[in-house]
């Protein structure tokens, strides 16, 4: 469906967040007649009326008989597709759409790379884009990252380096290349189960030309066995780690301690990026150097700095007990107090306290709505480390604080979305960046956004 098909159309969006207002801006500039209706929150009917004064702003959760009302409901991300009122409408006729699919209806022959993974996936894009920039080629970077791609309905780039949720993998397509850089339990309360999570994140197989994922895990492996164009990086054969270098088969590339972004899953993304290059036909040799120069993204863990002989690192993107996991082992060695929990999705916490279980120099700190839950699970397993369970992540600093000796590390790293205090995880990191005494304005912004 492309934006010239709504025209005459019954049309609404669903959602007045970033992407929703990029989808109005982008529906006025091409069709300024066509009437608009908004769905959103009270709390945002002010702003958006004044963000378009000609929508119709309904303040209500529209369910199956108002959305059935519409030809084409142009839906954000974060609005399950399963939600029994969408379904409800589906069968009813109405359509619905979002503004990663009309984008990429309009664009149909873009160079696209398009990345997913439940780890990895905003650093692989964002290294992607810095590899192919310091060749000379023309990059846009955009999707979830934070840029979404209607706000760049008419730019020109030479290679899209495009981040997708598992929210938006089935709207994509077709493109030249799709990379999935892991796929482990998550976002269960959107998909409904972890099959559907699965299912979901790899649309993208179906939506790409060629196909290049890890081939270090085994489910991938297994689940895109058939594709016929099929790529894999971390395998000896490939891009891939070895003995403290990244490599191309034999070859020493680039050393891993050169990286300026901690840990062994940041040297396997860097992987996935020269992959993802040398598959669109650049020189992703020649581009490896510029890995020295990549600069960390924000909430990924990101070093705030030291106060009062601790440091302090931010990895407030963490949403899975695996992505904790790499995180702790990015910081072997070190003396650590970890602050996990955050809003329970019903994920299992039980590799992560196997695998915590004797690390006695480890202190955690279990906070948020899931904090219970995970305090609980290290208690029973007998956990040699110190743990503490507060309710807040106020008073899950001031705990980290105390717990930590000097020299040692503070670390965010939650396992777990935010949205049971906070709006998002930059918000979540901002406010841990300003409890232990930095300025948490300065730390969110994301280099490189657009086309450059």
């Amino acid at each position: 469906m492309r934006i010239a098909d709504l025209d005459g159309q019954r049309v609404a969006i669903w959602g007045f967040g970033r992407e929703g207002r990029a989808a109005i801006a982008a529906l006025r500039a091409r069709l300024p007649q066509l009437r608009l209706t908004l769905f959103c929150s009270a709390a945002e009917v002010a702003a958006a009326q004044a963000f378009d004064p000609a929508l119709l702003v309904r303040a209500d959760e529209p369910d199956a008989v108002a959305l059935g009302g519409f030809d084409v409901v142009l839906k954000s991300p974060g609005i399950s597709a399963y939600k029994p009122a969408l379904l409800g409408a589906v069968a009813s006729g109405t359509r619905f759409t979002s503004g990663t699919a009309l984008w990429f209806a309009e664009q149909p022959q873009a160079p696209v790379v398009a990345v997913t993974g439940t780890k990895g996936k905003s650093t692989t894009t964002a290294l992607i884009a810095h590899l192919a920039r310091s060749l000379g080629v023309r990059t846009a970077l955009a999707g979830n990252i934070g840029l979404p791609l209607l706000e760049l309905l008419d730019a020109q780039a030479q290679l899209w380096a495009v981040e997708l949720s598992s929210f938006q993998t089935g709207e994509a397509g077709p493109l030249p290349l799709g990379v999935i850089t892991s796929l482990y339990e998550e976002h269960l309360d959107w998909h409904g189960s972890r099959e559907r999570y699965v299912a979901d994140k790899l649309k993208l197989a179906q939506a790409a030309r060629t196909l290049l994922v890890n081939g270090m895990q085994e489910t991938l492996l297994e689940r895109t066995a058939a594709h016929p164009r099929r790529v894999l990086f971390g395998v000896a054969e490939g891009w891939h780690v070895r003995d403290g270098w990244i490599r191309r088969a034999d070859e020493r590339i680039f050393a891993a301690a050169d990286l300026p972004v901690p840990g062994a899953h940041n040297a396997l993304n860097a992987c996935a990026a020269l992959a993802a290059l040398e598959a669109m036909g650049h020189d992703a040799r020649a581009a490896a150097p510029a890995l020295a120069h990549f600069h960390a993204l924000p909430h990924r863990l990101q070093p705030l700095g030291e106060r009062k002989g601790l440091a302090w690192i931010n990895d407030s993107i963490s949403t899975t007990p695996q992505a904790t996991l790499a995180a702790l082992a990015s910081l072997e060695g070190r003396q650590v107090t970890v602050i996990v929990g955050g809003h329970d999705r019903g994920l299992d916490w039980s590799d992560f306290v196997e695998a915590v279980g004797d690390q006695a120099a480890l202190a955690i700190v279990a906070q948020g709505a899931n904090g219970p839950r995970i305090a609980a699970a290290l208690r029973d397993a007998q956990a040699l480390g110190e743990v503490a369970l507060v309710a807040t992540l106020a008073e899950a600093v001031a705990k980290a604080r105390a717990l930590t000796p000097a020299g040692g590390v503070v670390l965010l790293s939650p396992g777990a979305p935010s949205f049971d205090q906070f709006h998002d995880y930059a918000e979540r990191g901002r406010r841990f960046a300003e409890l232990a005494g930095f300025d948490g304005a300065a730390i969110s912004g994301i280099e490189g956004l657009g086309v450059a």
